[in-house]
């Protein structure tokens, strides 16, 4: 991000951008190339060449400030337009202008060590280009560039606005694959929970939560764009294109429905996980709790035999009135023995018809 205070519209590349590598997809309904281009100059001379045709062109990195100011003169695009994609923090939406429109969507993958990724993808579309700008090299839309190569659909015949809202509904085809992914996580964990709780289940559910709402962030301004895109006047949302963004804009409201499921799953899944932990520490102090209540009384006991007053003086032979006269009798510890024995019994036996014992 720029520093605070920095005028509006100028290029802050970030610290560590990848350096820019173009591709140029060219086609039409007859015909399709690829390319890789080195430079702007290159690109410049693939649109004259074939002007006739669509271009899709994505840059992948942000790193070449030059090259990009070189897109911003060439297509005359706004500078605060450009800063928005250099400064990928932004969130999906959609702007018309006299001569394109702009809109930004939020990548969501899982990278090789199965984390989130959170990635933003600009989108600007002229009568013939969609450029499309991206911070890393790698995607999730491999899918739309096979079907752009082998022709299939509406790839190359309804233009870029077309292949704009394919690019789109690959993104949010994948919220459906990670939060399906979720889903079976969070059976996992409950199955987990019923069969053996333990730590790690909450620390994964909150993992799951927060991933959740990283999707969710993005779903719900995702759908305000789309329906900014449906309501749009500009021609360059073709009407063709408009026509698949109605199910596009269905497809956002079912992932906010499954965010918003899942989320709550989680955490009923939590709550369940801090109950079973409460309804175990009230076994256990049920338990403790019958356990002293049983030798409240034997203690008692034996520690009022355990004071030792004598009833008779062992050396003069005095008789002390008021003192233990049992404790010199005859199987007196055996009949005490007994009678804690008969209490414990008792106690037992009252604590089971009440149901302490279960």
């Amino acid at each position: 991000m720029p520093p605070p205070g920095s005028s509006p519209g100028l290029l802050h590349i970030a610290e560590g951008a990848l350096d820019s590598r173009i591709t140029v997809y060219i086609f039409s309904q007859k015909t399709y190339q690829e390319k890789t281009v080195a430079d702007f100059g290159e690109l410049v001379a693939l649109l004259k060449a074939n002007h006739r045709e669509n271009f899709w062109v994505d840059i992948q990195g942000l790193g070449n400030k030059d090259l990009l100011l070189s897109i911003q003169e060439h297509f005359e695009i706004s500078s605060l337009v450009m800063e928005d994609v250099i400064h990928t923090r932004q969130r999906p939406k959609f702007e018309e202008y006299d001569d394109y429109v702009f809109a930004v969507s939020r990548m969501i993958c899982l990278s090789k060590d199965a984390s989130l990724e959170n990635e933003q993808v600009s989108f600007i579309a002229t009568q013939h280009v969609l450029l499309t700008f991206q911070e890393n090299y790698e995607d999730c839309l491999d899918p739309v560039r096979k079907r752009l190569r082998e022709g299939k659909g509406n790839s190359r015949s309804a233009g870029p606005s077309y292949l704009m809202y394919a690019l789109m509904d690959l993104i949010i085809d994948n919220y459906f694959f990670m939060l399906n992914k979720m889903g079976d996580e969070l059976d996992t964990l409950e199955e987990r929970l019923y069969r053996r709780p333990d730590k790690a289940i909450t620390y994964e559910a909150q993992q799951i939560k927060r991933a959740l709402i990283t999707i969710r962030r993005a779903a719900w301004p995702e759908r305000d764009k789309i329906n900014d895109m449906l309501r749009s006047p500009s021609s360059l949302i073709t009407k063709n294109t408009r026509f698949y963004l109605k199910d596009l804009y269905d497809h956002s409201i079912q992932i906010i429905d499954l965010v918003e499921s899942n989320k709550e799953i989680t955490t009923s899944l939590i709550d369940m996980y801090l109950s079973f932990v409460s309804n175990r520490t009230n076994e256990v102090m049920r338990v403790l709790t019958v356990i002293s209540s049983v030798f409240i009384p034997l203690t008692f006991i034996a520690g009022v035999y355990g004071m030792n007053f004598a009833h008779e003086d062992p050396q003069t032979g005095k008789v002390m009135d008021g003192n233990m006269p049992e404790l010199y009798s005859e199987h007196g510890y055996v009949y005490t023995m007994a009678v804690m024995a008969f209490i414990a019994v008792i106690q037992l036996i009252y604590f089971w018809r009440k149901g302490w014992l279960k």
